[in-house]
């Protein structure tokens, strides 16, 4: 049975993995480096993963051409998205909470991998959603 706790536990360990290749790399790379390092990290501590999730978009019923491309969805749970930029812009943050609403996910995490202590530049987000599943 998932609950909470289980939830913000794997979101502790997938941070744990961000640390490690954060530690291993450093920052100035591009983000598809990171990704690619980030899933291989994921997958060496034992998650289920999927990478480059597609969502569909429906606008009144109509499905949108282009849909939405999530960087990695770990456990069906959690949302993880990567970034490699110098300067985390406004549009970044409010991002996160649509793309849980539109994949109907509990938890989303937003690393940059462009910073000096990655720890500190993590934005962590749970929906409604989360708030149904046992403590």
């Amino acid at each position: 049975m998932i609950t909470q706790r289980a939830i913000y536990e794997i979101s502790y360990r997938i941070i744990g993995c961000a640390i490690e290749v954060h530690r291993h790399l450093g920052p100035g790379l591009l983000e598809s480096i990171y990704h690619y390092c980030m899933m291989d990290e994921l997958v060496r501590n034992h998650f289920t993963i999927q990478s480059n999730v597609i969502v569909a978009i429906n606008y009144k019923g109509k499905q949108l051409a282009d849909p939405l491309r999530l960087d990695s969805l770990v456990e069906d749970l959690i949302i993880v998205e990567l970034k490699a930029v110098e300067t985390m812009h406004s549009v970044f943050s409010p991002q996160l909470p649509y793309y849980l609403k539109l994949a109907a996910k509990p938890k989303g995490l937003l690393i940059n991998f462009h910073t000096e202590s990655i720890s500190k530049s993590i934005i962590s987000m749970v929906t409604g959603l989360f708030q149904t599943y046992p403590r």
